[in-house]
This record gives structure tokens, sequence and C-alpha cells, in this order.
């Protein structure tokens, strides 16, 4: 215990620090006094010892006893009511409570002291402490309790339309998010379950108050929710949260809820019925007046049908709502209402229709009435109930109303059974009359009704003419006294406008189908007897005069006759050892087209004019034949090169015209066909004609299929041409079905017309099946040589020359595969590029070109480059319709500048009619190779400068800029309707598409020429409603708003 000091003083003496010797002194007697106080110290604890452990015993009993006590507390303690949630009055008893917990602390604390003095252990006393502690968490308990009862009884004086549900659930979940917070001790007690069921009732409770506040909840929820919470209270205006309350919503809130939604769900449909209401009782029938009668008509309402679809759709739905209880007898009504006002509506329509087709023919037609008298009567009865009908409904326009009444729909079935009775009839009608002239298969009904109804006025029947021959369009009728037309004909006018004298007056009294039928007897027998007639005059005068003596159609046939007579004798003569027979021949041939092409030079008529182009045409034909006759060295009549051209011949004996090709024979069938132009022959067409004719020959029908613009239809209608027999063109389309195809051969097989079937294969497979039958019951008669067949079930004549021709072009869209049977009845033919030089040449002699060879193939190399060089443009067409309208327009130059020379003429053409379709980039190009092609040749323009100064008057009058190259195009769009039937006005937009026509239009309106402009927009329709529909069930043909528009100008 004392080395330290001793060392200490060492370590002090080593660095020369001496303590005093008083330092030293004392370090020698201090171990000694220490051993002395231990002793003393010993001593006094033995004296000690007896009282201390007295005392410890006393202290420890204490401790036994406070330990003892401190229990009885806690059980005490435990069994206060402040435990409870119910308890009313916890913080009186918090306080009690408090002050013995203070008490008791005292205590344990004068113990601990006691306990320290004489060394003994006190316990813990763990149970005081947790008494402390619980006590503490009572208060924080007892706190948020009342502060969450309070605020929510002040909730509960709320009235119900003031609560706001949402800042009370805003409340509700602060406190419960504070509940969570407290001491997790605290989570066992009554009190504090309670708080927390409390709580979280009150946030059930308000959401199910949230779904009551819902408008949609009516009186009758109110009461399915007391009969849920069986709890009667009323519901008012001084209701408040309380109220609510007490049908402790937090017990039924799945109850609630679907009340609630059954509510929203009723209030939904309640809403619908409303609408329904609100929408018919304003909806009302629109009438319109009839144009013949003056009856008002429903006018067709596209807005009240879909209103009543879409409605209809909405009470289905409704009624499978398993919400519809309450609205079930009302929803049913509405459906009763609107299925029979649909019903009633659509039959109406139909009967409003059927009586609008046939009242002008039953009540407007004398001639119908005499034929049908009984039909005509039942007629007359279904026009007065119909508009009586009428009648009713003027006075009722509501839609709703006006249908429902008692027993509409019942007369109106009756009506439309009556009406189908008439239809019917008039169908048989319209038959028989079709049996006795077939030409009328190929009118509509609404043209055949107007025929049938004018019968006894043939000039007012001649309008219709054009729709049952070729190219007979009008009648010349004897004239009495008067100058009144009488019914008798004297001759025929072309649409040409070429007249030709009947051999003998015809007499057109009588029924209309008789008199038609010996129309079409005096057309054929005049034309023959004027066959025999130009036949036997053609060696008595130079050709270009007889040629002027005779129609267009007997001069052009006659030439074609002469023609193989005069090749006959050229091959008997060579036969008989004369070397340049046909040599000479070729010569006479070359110096008689020279003079036709000086007569076309000259002045001629328009009509005498289209002749001697025509039969240049095909005298071009007949040149070239003979020279490679010549340059083939063939020396016999009997060579397939002769055999194989349509040669026509004359036969005395029989006063009729034939037509050999190889080894087919025809008789020329005497349509009169008025002055209308001839294709160019070609070597394609030759060998199209021979395929179209062997497959006539073998009776099957011919098929000409290729690309667009390679000549199929057309060529079907010249070889029609070169045989005098009507060709008949259809466009086929989806539209087409067996029964309109089936009247359309019931129809060629009476007439023996040839029909020819533009793009056939654009018909559907299931029409086409059928098609083929119906051919073949056609092909099989004329095969058996029958002059009645059954077609189909019906027994119709034949006559054998009729032909079916179908032209098809492969792989575009939308085009079906011929089914077997029918390709079995057709014979193809592959119709490839024409010879577009060959007929540039020939149509460039006809317009009277001299120069004809060189200028051709100009034109056509022009054309080729163009198509290879330019870019590709959709609206840039370099083929044959193409080239067509630049030598009209080529022709129409030359005879209105006949001095000047040819290839200026037509560089003039090709440039002029070209350049407004040129893109800018390809015109520097297509200019160059104008310039390469006709060098050191710079024609101008021919220009107008009168139009083109009313032109500039009319676009200032529109308040545009009056520029040149605007003011061209003016003129550009003028200079291509005169050879255009339509015309495409190209450009991006912005451009002046639409000024540079309406420039146009107040440009003729400035002439006094009487425009007229209509807009349509095609793709606001669709293609039936613009091009026209045959309805299925009435097979009557709707026309298009493109047809009615050109029906309405025309």
């Amino acid at each position: 215990m004392f080395s330290p000091l001793k060392e200490t003083i060492q370590f002090l003496k080593d660095f020369g620090e001496e303590l005093p010797d008083e330092v030293h002194a004392q370090l020698q007697d201090l171990p000694e006094h220490w051993n002395n106080v231990k002793k003393t110290s010993l001593q006094v604890k033995q004296n000690l010892a007896p009282l201390q452990a007295h005392e410890v015993n006393i202290v420890r009993r204490k401790c036994q006893q406070f330990e003892i006590k401190q229990y009885e507390f806690r059980e005490k303690f435990r069994q206060q009511p402040f435990f409870q949630f119910a308890f009313e009055n916890p913080h009186g008893a918090l306080d009690d409570i408090q002050m013995d917990i203070m008490g008791l602390e005292e205590e344990m604390e004068g113990l601990s002291n006691s306990a320290g003095l004489f060394e003994v252990n006190v316990p813990d006393y763990k149970q005081l402490k947790t008494c402390r502690k619980e006590i503490i968490l009572l208060k924080e308990l007892w706190d948020m309790i009342l502060l969450v009862s309070g605020n929510m009884d002040d909730w509960k004086t709320t009235l119900w339309k003031d609560i706001n549900v949402d800042e009370m659930d805003m409340d509700t979940k602060k406190y419960a998010k504070d509940i969570k917070g407290l001491d997790k001790e605290m989570r066992a007690w009554d009190a504090f379950t309670g708080l927390d069921s409390m709580v979280k009732n009150m946030m059930t409770s308000l959401r199910a108050v949230g779904e009551l506040q819902n408008p949609a909840i009516r009186d009758r929820h109110w009461l399915q929710l007391m009969m849920a919470t069986k709890v009667k209270f009323d519901m008012s205006e001084k209701t408040t949260f309380e109220d609510l309350l007490k049908l402790n919503l937090h017990q039924f809130e799945d109850e609630v809820r679907s009340i609630v939604d059954k509510a929203v769900k009723e209030s939904g449909m309640e809403k619908t019925l409303a609408e329904l209401d609100s929408t018919w009782s304003s909806m009302v029938f629109e009438h319109e007046p009839h144009g013949r009668t003056g009856t008002m008509l429903l006018k067709p309402n596209e807005e009240l049908v879909e209103t009543l679809e879409d409605n209809q759709v909405q009470l289905q739905t409704l009624m499978t709502s398993k919400y519809i209880a309450h609205f079930l007898e009302e929803v049913s009504g509405w459906q009763h209402r609107l299925s029979t006002a649909d019903s009633v509506i659509s039959i109406w329509f139909t009967v409003q229709r059927t009586w609008t087709h046939l009242e002008s023919i039953f009540i407007g037609s004398e001639d119908i009435r005499c034929q049908l008298p009984e039909d005509s009567k039942r007629f007359d009865g279904i026009d007065m109930d119909f508009k009586e009908i009428m009648a009713e409904a003027m006075k009722v326009t509501n839609v709703v109303e006006s249908t429902n009444k008692k027993g509409l729909l019942e007369k109106l079935e009756s009506l439309e059974t009556g009406l189908a009775m008439c239809e019917k009839a008039l169908a048989e009608y319209l038959e028989t009359k079709r049996l006795a002239f077939p030409r009328f298969y190929f009118v509509s009904s609404a043209d055949l009704l107007d025929i049938l109804s004018n019968g006894n006025d043939p000039v007012e029947v001649s309008k219709h003419l054009s729709k049952l021959f070729d190219s007979l369009s009008n009648l010349k009728f004897q004239l009495d006294e008067s100058g009144k037309p009488i019914k008798v004909a004297l001759g025929m006018w072309s649409e040409e406008i070429e007249y030709v004298t009947f051999d003998k007056d015809c007499d057109c009294s009588g029924q209309v189908e008789m008199w038609l039928n010996r129309v079409l007897e005096r057309m054929c027998a005049t034309l023959r007897v004027e066959f025999g007639e130009a036949v036997q005059a053609y060696e008595e005068k130079p050709r270009e005069q007889w040629l002027f003596d005779y129609p267009a159609q007997i001069a052009l046939a006659t030439t074609q006759i002469w023609w193989t007579t005069e090749v006959g004798i050229a091959f008997a003569r060579l036969e008989e050892g004369y070397e340049n027979a046909l040599k000479d021949y070729f010569k006479k041939q070359v110096t008689q087209l020279n003079t036709l092409i000086t007569l076309l030079i000259g002045e001629l008529s328009r009509g005498d004019r289209q002749k001697i182009m025509t039969i240049c045409t095909i005298d071009v034909h007949a040149r070239d034949v003979v020279s490679k006759l010549i340059s083939t060295k063939i020396d016999n009549v009997g060579a397939f090169m002769w055999q194989s051209q349509l040669r026509h011949r004359w036969d005395d004996h029989n006063k009729h015209c034939f037509a050999n090709i190889c080894d087919a024979l025809f008789r020329y069938s005497y349509e009169y066909l008025g002055n209308t132009p001839r294709l160019v022959i070609t070597p394609l067409t030759d060998r199209c004609y021979i395929t179209l004719t062997q497959s006539l020959h073998l009776i099957m029908g011919g098929a000409p299929a290729g690309p667009a613009g390679t000549g199929k239809t057309e060529t079907t209608k010249d070889l029609g041409r070169a045989l005098g027999i009507m060709v008949y063109v259809f466009n086929c389309s989806e539209q087409m079905d067996y029964k309109s195809c089936g009247d359309i051969y019931k129809g060629l097989a009476q007439t023996g017309a040839w029909g020819c079937f533009d793009e056939f294969n654009r018909i559907s497979v299931e029409v086409l099946s059928v098609i083929a039958v119906q051919v073949k019951s056609v092909q099989d008669a004329i095969r058996d040589k029958k002059i009645i067949f059954n077609f189909l079930g019906e027994t119709i004549k034949l006559i054998p020359t009729v032909g079916a021709f179908i032209t098809m072009n492969p792989g575009y869209a939308g085009r079906a595969e011929l089914p077997e049977n029918l390709k079995a009845l057709f014979r193809p033919c592959a119709m490839v590029v024409p010879d577009f030089e060959l007929i540039c040449e020939i149509m460039l002699v006809a317009e009277g070109f001299i120069d004809a060879r060189v200028l051709a193939r100009k034109f056509i190399t022009l054309y080729t480059l163009c198509k290879e060089l330019l870019s590709k443009q959709d609206h840039y067409d370099w083929g044959l319709r193409a080239i067509k309208s630049v030598l009209v327009v080529a022709g129409s130059l030359k005879r209105g500048d006949p001095g000047r020379p040819e290839d200026q003429v037509l560089m003039r053409a090709l440039r002029d009619f070209n350049v407004p379709k040129i893109v800018m980039d390809d015109s520097p190009v297509f200019l160059g190779l104008i310039g390469d092609l006709f060098p050191a040749l710079d024609v101008p323009r021919k220009r107008n400068l009168d139009f083109e100064k009313v032109v500039k008057k009319s676009v200032l009058d529109l308040n545009l800029q009056a520029e040149d190259s605007f003011i061209l195009k003016v003129v550009q769009l003028e200079e291509l309707l005169a050879v255009r039937h339509s015309v495409f006005i190209i450009g991006n937009a912005g451009t002046g598409k639409s000024k540079v026509m309406r420039s146009l239009n107040k440009t003729y309106q400035t002439m006094k020429r009487k425009p007229v402009i209509v807009d349509l927009d095609p793709k606001a329709v669709t293609c039936d409603e613009l091009f026209g529909i045959i309805n299925p069930a009435t097979r009557e043909w709707k026309d298009g708003t493109m047809e009615l528009v050109r029906l309405k100008y025309s």
C-alpha cells in the first residue's frame, strides 16, 4: 500500500529533489498507524454486530410486507373501471389511483434508503412500476377517447343535407392513424378496443352515408334499407347523422352498397326512359307531295330509322338487366310501341314505294287499264285505302302515335299483299310484251311501261327507238292535211342524222309490239333491197360518185362485196395466165384510195366525211391484203391467206348478202347501223375475227382476253357490224345475278342478236355457275336446230344467229376465276398489244393524210419514247385511246388549214394536245423529243384570240389575276373538252384546278352558252349510291347520283 509513495520519493531524489526529513519520518510511521486503525475497526464491528443484525431483520420484514402490499395494489389497479370503454368518469378515477401510487412510491423510496444503510438488497417492485407506466398510458388513451367521441357527438347533430362525408372521413382516418401510433400495450384493453371499433365503425358508416347521398336514391330505396336494418325512422329534412347511425350502417355495408348500386342502375334506366320519352314525343314524320297526284307521302328519314334501331337495342339491353323489376311494365310498353313502329314504318315505306311505282301505271295509263282490268280494279281499291291512310297520317304526325294506331299494321300488310299481286300481274303482262317483241328485254321496266302507255302514239314511242335498235333513232311519219303525223312511217333516221326511205310504207297502228315488229321487218327489207340496187349500180358510175347515192352501211358493205368479187376475178385471170392481174388490181385500189383521200381534203358534209373515212379505213386494209397476196405470190382463190379474210358476197338468186371466213358462212342480218365508224383492221383483228367466227361456226361463245386497251370489246362490236347484226354490250359487275343474266340470254335467243359481256369475270362465281347452264341450253338448242326450246322452264322461240361473247381482263382485283363448265362453252382468244403503227397509219389516211406511213412512224416513235423516258404519272396514257384522240385533232386541224404541210399539222396536234397533261419536270424532255422527230419545225399554236379575250374578261370578273399561264390552262381545258367526253384536272392542292374550271364556266356564261356545273363528292357516297343498283326484291334498277345528274341535265 505504501510502496508507491516510497518509489515516488526515490524518483524525485534521483532528479535532485530532496523532500524534508519530516516526510521521511511520517512515511516510516504510517504503516504502524494503519495497522492500529484496522485493529480498532474490527473491535468496533464486533461490538455493533448484534444491533446491526436486529435492524437488518426489521428492514427485511418491512420489504416483504411492502412486496405483498404492491401485489395487492396491482390486483386492485387491474380491477379499476377505467380500463373499460364504457366507464363514464375516467379522469376522476385516474386522479384517485394516481394519489395511491404516489403514496406507495414514497414508502418504497424510504425502504430503499433504509436497506441501503444496512446493506440489504431491496426487491425491484415491478408491479408498482407497471402501474405507474399504465396510468400514464391510460391518461393518454382516455384523452384520445374523449377527443374522438366529443367530435363524433358533434357530428351526430349535423342535419342529413349538411353532412360533409369527405371532411368527416378525413378526420376519422386521422384518428385511426393516431390510434395506430399508441403504445402496443394498450391494445389488450377494452377502452382501446372500444375506441378502435368506434373509429372503424364510423369509417364504415361514413362510406355507407356517402353512398346514400347519391342523388339516385329514392324513397323506395330508404324503405328497402329500413327493411334490411330492421330499424324504422322518418326520412325528412330534420333527419340527422345520429338517426342514420342508429341504422348500424357499419353492420350492413354490403346491403347499402347493393341498394345504392341498384339505385344507380335504376337511375340510369330512368334517364334512358326519360330520353326515349323526350325523343319520341318530338319525333314526327316529314311529308312531301307525290309528283302526279299531290298526295302527301312519307319522306324517307335516315335519322328516324337509325334512332329507332338504336332505341330498340337500348330497350333490349334494359330488359336483360337484373334491376328491371321496377320499370318492367314501362320498358315492355316502349318495346311494344317501338317494335310496332319499326314494323309499320318498314312496311309503310315498302307499300308507298310500290304504290308510287304502280300508280302512274294503273291509274295514269289507259292502255294498261284496258289490258289488266281486274288488277286495275284491285289497284283502285288499294289506291283509295292508301290515300285514306296518308290523310290520317297528316292529322297525327307523331311517329309513335301514328304507327301504333289500332289495325294500321294489318291494313298495310293487306295493301302490301294486294300490291304484290298487282306487281306480279304487271310483270306477267310485261313478259308477254317482251315475248312478242324480244328487244324489250334490253330496256328497263320504266322505259317499257312508258313505251306501252304511249303505244298508240308512235311519235312519242320513237324517242325510245335508239334503245331498241343499233342506230335507228327516229322515224319519219306521213303527215295529214293539217301537217300532223299519222301512224304511217315513211323512213328511218340514224343518230348521225342519216335518212333512209323504207322500200314501202310501214303501218304503225295497233299494239306497240306489233308495229315495232313491222318496223323491224321494214328496216331489214329496206336494207336488203338497197343492197341489191347498190351491187347492180356499182359499175354504172365511178365509185366516188356512186357512194353518195346510198346509205353508208350499204356503200361500205357493197364495196366489200365488190372487193371480194374483183379479187376473185383477178385470181381467175391469174389462172388463165395473166400474171399481172393482181398487180393491176392493186394499182386500181391505190388510185381509188387516193381519190377518196382527195375527197376528204375537200368540202364535205359531216355525214359524207364519216362515210368516206369509214370506206377509207376498210379500203386500206383491202389494199394491204392484196399487197400481201402479191408479195407472198398467192395464185389461187383457195389459199388460206385469202380464205382467212372476211369476204362478203351477194347471192343474186336468194337476194341475200353472205359473209365467208375460212369454212364459216354467215348470212348478213340487215340491222341498220347508220353512219358509224369502223375499226382499223390489223393482223390481230384478223386473228380475232377468225377465232370468233369459228367459235360461232362450232356453236360456242367467243372469249377475247387481254389487258385494257387491246380492243376486245371493239373488235367484237366491229365483227357484228361487218355481219350487220345487233350487238348489245353489257358491263358486268358484282350486282348481276342469275335472274338478270337469264333475262338477257332470253332476249338474245329471241332476237338473234349478239351479247358482249364486258369484264365477265367480275360476276360472282356462284352466278357464273348458273350462267353456264343458261348459255349451254341456248347452244344446245342451236345445235339441235330447234325453232322453239325450253329455257329454264319457259318455252321461247330461237333465232340461231344468237351469239355470246365474254371479254376479260386477267389479274385485276375483284375478278373471279371462271368455272370449268363455263370455260368449256367459250373459245378463248388472246388479245395482245395491237399494231399501233398500222392503226395510226390507216386512221391518218382516213383523216385525209397522204404521207400517212412516215407520219405514223413518227407518231408511234414519239409515244413509245414518251412511255419509256417520261416519269410514271397516273394520268399519263400513251395507249390506243390517246392515239385516237390526237388523230381526231390532227384531222380537224388539217381540214381547218388545208394548205399547211402535213408534218406541221401532226406536229402541232401532238404538241398542243399533249402539253397540257405533261408535268413540269417532263416538259423539256417531251418538247425535245418532238424537236428531234420534227426537226427545224416551229409551228405556232393555233390560237383563237377572240376566245382568249373573253376568257381574260371572265377571269377578271371572278376577281382573279389574268396571268398568261392561267389563261392558257383555261384555253387548254376548252380544247380538250372539244375532243374528250370527260377530262381530269390534276394537280396539288392550291394550284387553281377548281378556278380553271370555274373560269371556263364563266367564259361560257359570258358567251351565252348556258353551261352547268354540278359538284359531286364521290367519297361521300358508296359505289352503289354513286352509280346505281338493282333492287334484289323488285328487280328494279335504281339510278345512282351520277346518273340522276346526267339525266337531269342531258
